[in-house]
């Protein structure tokens, strides 16, 4: 691996896992067991690297998002499988990362925002649409306005004002915004799929 790759690399593990306040040029280096000028040859700040680290970010998982349409079999299906990545990611994601971007690093969470309003608002919209194309959500829903509904209810879960001393864990977080967004759209014929892939997760979960 190439030294650039390298530092990106080892800066997006650390700054998924502790945030980006709290992990300083330094301390990149000393995992990495390399100098602070050998980054400097190539990040002129930290906030060059951070830049670099969300756009790998955003474009991993805009592939991923297009994997799952390529692969879902309908519109909730494709919801389900946009849960699990999205749980995925909450694994490994420290909340305090986008507030980080937004308070320190305008340049990337203007990215970030760009990736979220454009990228993932067009992609939650064209599922709505194709889930009243096949009858499994209502016609009478608003596309537009239930896309940036989603979009909101799903960022609340990375603020953590917004779940202080939380009782529930973040997958029941996540589940619970899920379904009233999923049972909010869908028609009868759209309820009996959702209940269909909920038992399957049940009975993956108990295995």
């Amino acid at each position: 691996m190439e030294p650039q790759e390298r530092i990106v690399s080892k800066a997006h593990e650390l700054f998924m896992r502790y945030g980006i306040r709290s992990v300083s040029m330094d301390e990149v280096a000393n995992h990495l067991g390399m100098s602070k000028k050998t980054i400097y040859q190539f990040y002129a700040d930290k906030d060059a690297l951070v830049a670099d680290v969300i756009n790998i970010e955003v474009n991993e998982k805009q592939v991923e998002c297009k994997m799952h349409r390529q692969r879902s079999e309908n519109a909730i299906h494709e919801i389900f499988m946009a849960t699990d990545m999205l749980l995925e990611l909450l694994t490994h994601m420290n909340p305090a990362l986008i507030f980080d971007l937004e308070k320190y690093h305008p340049a990337a969470f203007k990215k970030y925002n760009e990736h979220k309003n454009s990228f993932l608002y067009t992609l939650i919209r064209e599922n709505i649409d194709w889930g009243k194309r096949e009858g499994l959500y209502r016609d009478e829903v608003m596309s537009d306005v239930m896309a940036r509904f989603r979009l909101a209810s799903v960022f609340l879960i990375f603020n953590p004002e917004n779940f202080p001393n939380s009782k529930h864990s973040t997958s029941t977080l996540v589940s619970e915004i899920t379904d009233n967004f999923l049972y909010g759209l869908a028609s009868v014929k759209g309820q009996k799929l959702i209940q269909k892939y909920k038992q399957q997760r049940l009975k993956t979960t108990t295995l």
